[in-house]
């Protein structure tokens, strides 16, 4: 069969591979913002918590980057999918429960890249000068204006590099959602090259897509930043 009516053809694998590549992405997209959520709260623990507060940021981040991101998964999964059917079984269900695969996967990447988010959020404070932060405590600006008004706008700037790698990684571990039954696009690319017996095609349409992904985000993050440095080239 040729390679166009195998991807384009009226029961071609275009459409299928298009979906799984649509669902990569909104993957990718609700575990960078669970991690930036869980990696704020991180971030400020270390910057502003007591003594007990930055131990505890600092054990969860020594963890989540020092073990496999695949195991990561694996407890999400099946610990959640076991919560849920001891809940089952003391309601009076007798059977097996599993967590939605999307959100496991969600909550699964979003943990492991809230740990590089919280030391790519720390980094952008740490980037702020101090005198900006002294002049608005000395002008009585109130914390949640100055948190709105000169915090969040440059950790932003100063974040917007470090988050686009880690959004780079993210992509490439939703691959790994793959284990727990969610088709993505690589295992969408894998199905199609069982059923046709075409791996090498399949596995390339896959790595073309993956690169249009990663090329278009990574324009939209470089966008985000020349526009983020406007008014200090202005000035």
């Amino acid at each position: 069969m040729p390679s166009f009516d195998l991807f384009l053809g009226p029961n071609g694998w275009g459409k299928p591979l298009l979906s799984a590549a649509l669902m990569t992405v909104a993957l990718s997209l609700s575990g960078l913002a669970v991690g930036a959520l869980f990696g704020a709260v991180l971030a400020h623990a270390r910057i502003g918590g007591g003594l007990v507060l930055r131990s505890l940021a600092d054990a969860v981040t020594t963890i989540l980057r020092g073990v496999p991101d695949l195991l990561v998964i694996y407890l999400f999964y099946f610990g959640g999918s076991g919560l849920l059917s001891w809940a089952g079984h003391a309601a009076g269900y007798d059977g097996f429960i599993g967590l939605p695969v999307f959100l496991t996967g969600t909550l699964a990447l979003g943990v492991v890249s809230a740990a590089y988010q919280a030391e790519v959020f720390r980094g952008a404070f740490n980037a702020i000068p101090r005198g900006q932060i002294e002049a608005a405590r000395a002008a009585g600006m109130r914390n949640v204006l100055m948190f709105r008004r000169i915090l969040v706008p440059q950790v932003l700037r100063h974040a917007l590099p470090g988050l686009g790698n880690v959004w780079q990684l993210i992509l490439k571990d939703s691959a790994l959602i793959s284990v727990i039954g969610l088709v993505e696009l690589l295992r969408a690319a894998q199905i199609g090259a069982g059923s046709t017996r075409q791996p090498f095609l399949f596995y390339s349409a896959a790595l073309v897509l993956y690169l249009v992904i990663t090329s278009v985000s990574g324009q939209v993050f470089r966008w985000a930043e020349t526009r983020s440095l406007r008014p200090f080239r202005r000035a």
